[in-house]
């Protein structure tokens, strides 16, 4: 059985609008992140960046878990399932987000992550064998073109930035997928703390990794109270907040 959202609402009647509901206030919290990443990489890489990011997360949600499920919910968790998918899909599919970033800009990122839904129901199609209504592909692409006309609808660049931001929206949909059926007895909160934390970890060892192999990874300047406002914001706001919300929605 599956554990109960703190985020919907019991009602078989109003789970749909509500769960709608909490994706878009998810996906409010996540655009909230974009123009904060873009002052941070000015001055910081994008493995240090996230991996900071992952790590800031890592550390409010699991006291967090431990204080609203209590410490048996936490120790009975699957981690070694959660930790891998979390390290995969939003470890390293959050890095490649903002490496793309890097090569781009935040409204080319922006517009391909609003293409995020074609790569879930992709999955789902390709997995589930789900088919694809009328109705529905409608709705696709209505998303796509919102979030075309949201950004500017101008000024896309192309090649390997665009290419990795869309690995990391295939990333993020197969994780979104894994986590609410590989993790079914933890609650929306137990999901982000558990799974960011594998994140956290995978970014950690890539980090250290890359400096061992003598790349300037790790950020060398005095860091400001400024900066440390908007990793604030990047972290809590734009991944730790939207993470819960839409996992809770999916």
């Amino acid at each position: 059985s599956q554990a109960p959202s703190p985020f919907v609402q019991s009602s078989p009647a109003m789970r749909p609008l509500g769960g709608n509901a909490i994706a878009v206030a998810s996906m409010i919290a996540w655009a909230a992140g974009f123009p904060a990443a873009e002052l941070l990489l000015e001055t910081w890489s994008p493995t240090a960046l996230i991996t900071a990011r992952l790590a800031l997360v890592g550390l409010l949600m699991l006291p967090l878990w431990w204080l609203l499920d209590g410490g048996q919910a936490v120790r009975r968790a699957p981690w070694t399932r959660g930790l891998v998918i979390g390290g995969l899909a939003f470890g390293i599919g959050a890095w490649l987000m903002l490496v793309a970033q890097a090569f781009t800009d935040a409204v080319t990122v922006a517009i391909i992550a609003s293409a995020c839904p074609v790569a879930a129901v992709f999955c789902e199609m390709v997995l589930d064998g789900r088919r694809l209504s009328r109705a529905f592909a409608f709705g696709l692409v209505a998303t796509v073109a919102g979030g075309v006309l949201a950004t500017g609808g101008g000024g896309v660049a192309l090649g390997i930035g665009a290419a990795l931001a869309v690995v990391a929206c295939f990333l993020f949909s197969l994780g979104s997928m894994m986590t609410v059926r590989a993790l079914p007895d933890l609650t929306a909160v137990g999901r982000t703390a558990l799974t960011l934390t594998g994140g956290a970890i995978a970014m950690i060892v890539v980090t250290f990794a890359g400096e061992l192999a003598g790349w300037q990874i790790v950020p060398t300047h005095t860091i400001t109270s400024n900066e440390l406002g908007l990793l604030a914001i990047f972290s809590f706001v734009g991944m730790a907040l939207s993470q819960a919300l839409w996992l809770s929605a999916v």
